[in-house]
């Protein structure tokens, strides 16, 4: 198992490198993948909602051409950032994961049945909440569908690099009006009303109950993540990688850290990978010595 964890964090190092080479490649029709695509059309979306606030304080007439204009630039820019990289990589593969599992069992991709059960809860303050993710988990899909992602969506620590991206890309041509289109876009933003905030307050609130979440067939792949991620010590965007076929060590670590017997794991693996073998020797590992072994084994830079 230690071996396993080791081949998987040799495969999560490249995958940075990798994607930063990929997006500065100007003739990317050489590239197809669809993950590479939709992570392009991400950080272009960034940048543009960001030129166009510029624009707007700046009082252009026309924010969309203004936008055009130097979009592609400052995307470009942006696509130097490893942890925005590693950010939009995970929501891509997240979008990807819940489509296939639409495709392959029925899972709603937005409404889960264990969502749809929280939105029914008695408890007032759960069912608020389960109502709050579910808009957010249908903006995500909207978004994902069109390859965007909202300024409003980012956690803060991330929103708080992006503009100082920005601000290292305007240099000394940083204007009165672009400082005062950061201080508007700062003055928006509410990280509390993210899907991401949203998604992790509802698994917090689920208590003892938060073993339903790690059943990807009922909780859906969003608070799958989400519980996952939060059990095991890990990030969000740690706990998306560890769904690919080539990572089933650390998942099955991440379970069983999480608290799943070894039956349990190997039915959640099988769930996402049903080629995949079962994997051994897991009841000798107790889950405080399967959180152990994933925080030795580092997270090469993922955030």
């Amino acid at each position: 198992m230690r071996d396993s964890l080791a081949g998987g964090n040799a495969v999560l190092a490249r995958v940075t490198p990798i994607l930063e080479h990929l997006l500065a490649t100007p003739d990317h029709s050489l590239f197809s993948d669809e993950i590479v695509a939709r992570i392009r059309g991400m950080c272009h979306d960034l940048a543009w909602q960001i030129l166009r606030a510029q624009a707007e304080a700046t009082g252009e007439a026309g924010r969309e051409a203004f936008a055009d204009k130097h979009g592609e630039a400052l995307a470009q820019h942006f696509f130097t950032s490893p942890r925005i990289l590693s950010h939009c990589h995970a929501l891509a593969l997240e979008w990807q994961l819940a489509t296939r599992m639409e495709a392959q069992y029925g899972i709603d991709p937005v409404l889960s049945p264990l969502l749809q059960t929280l939105i029914a809860s008695p408890d007032s303050g759960q069912a608020s909440a389960a109502m709050g993710a579910l808009a957010a988990q249908a903006r995500f899909a909207q978004s994902q569908r069109r390859m965007e992602l909202s300024l409003a969506e980012l956690p803060g620590d991330l929103f708080h690099e992006l503009l100082l991206g920005w601000r290292n890309f305007g240099g000394d041509r940083r204007s009165d009006a672009m400082i005062r289109a950061e201080a508007k876009l700062r003055n928006a933003y509410d990280e509390s009303s993210a899907r991401l905030s949203l998604l992790a307050r509802l698994v917090a609130g689920l208590g003892d109950d938060v073993r339903k979440a790690l059943d990807v067939e009922h909780a859906g792949v969003a608070l799958f993540l989400t519980a996952l991620a939060a059990r095991s010590n890990q990030s969000r965007n740690l706990a998306v990688l560890a769904t690919n076929e080539q990572q089933v060590a650390r998942l099955a670590l991440a379970l069983r850290g999480c608290g799943l017997d070894a039956a349990e794991v190997n039915t959640q693996i099988l769930r996402l990978h049903p080629q995949s073998s079962p994997q051994g020797g897991l009841d000798g590992i107790t889950p405080a010595e399967a959180k152990k072994w994933l925080a030795e084994a580092g997270t090469m830079g993922i955030v």
